[in-house]
């Protein structure tokens, strides 16, 4: 991962290594879009894929999010994996990564497919077929969003309890 840069984090102890941020970016469960404009912020949970430098969300043709969008295409998108909190310490053990880039609505129909595509296999693996017709189906009504990300960064507290990054291995 040419991208990843953890160089603005202040405790470089808590760094993520880059495979264990991107295998937290690649198994997320959800992650949280971040957006501003005209000194106004906006946020919002939402499900994505990740693929090739790239995160593909899904969402209405309007809405919020999109004018946000329209007016600063600039975006920062966060995953979290496992947290647990340690009351006793005064602290919680944590992983996230961080990706930064511009926002785009997926113009191309391959592209747009194919991003569908690899939410079902992500969220609904046993359930393709009938994933892929419900795409198709309301494929004229669903905005395909880009994220082009330009830097990733990857921070973590552990503890003893598993984490996503270590449950893949």
């Amino acid at each position: 991962m040419n991208n990843y840069d953890n160089s603005n984090i202040r405790r470089q102890d808590r760094i993520l290594e880059a495979d264990q941020a991107l295998n937290l970016l690649i198994n997320g469960e959800y992650g949280f879009l971040a957006m501003s404009n005209d000194g106004s912020a906006y946020g919002i949970p939402i499900s994505y894929i990740y693929s090739d430098n790239k995160i593909y969300l899904h969402c209405a043709p309007e809405g919020e999010k999109l004018r946000y969008i329209e007016k600063n295409p600039s975006v920062c998108f966060c995953v979290v994996g496992s947290t647990m909190v340690q009351p006793a310490k005064f602290t919680t053990a944590y992983e996230s990564v961080l990706a930064f880039g511009d926002i785009v609505t997926v113009d191309d129909n391959d592209e747009r497919m194919k991003a569908l595509e690899l939410l079902v296999d992500k969220y609904s693996p046993e359930y393709k077929e009938i994933g892929l017709k419900y795409a198709k189906g309301s494929f004229s009504r669903t905005t395909v969003l880009r994220i082009d990300i330009k830097r990733i960064s990857g921070k973590s507290k552990r503890s003893d309890a598993p984490s996503v990054t270590d449950r893949s291995k």
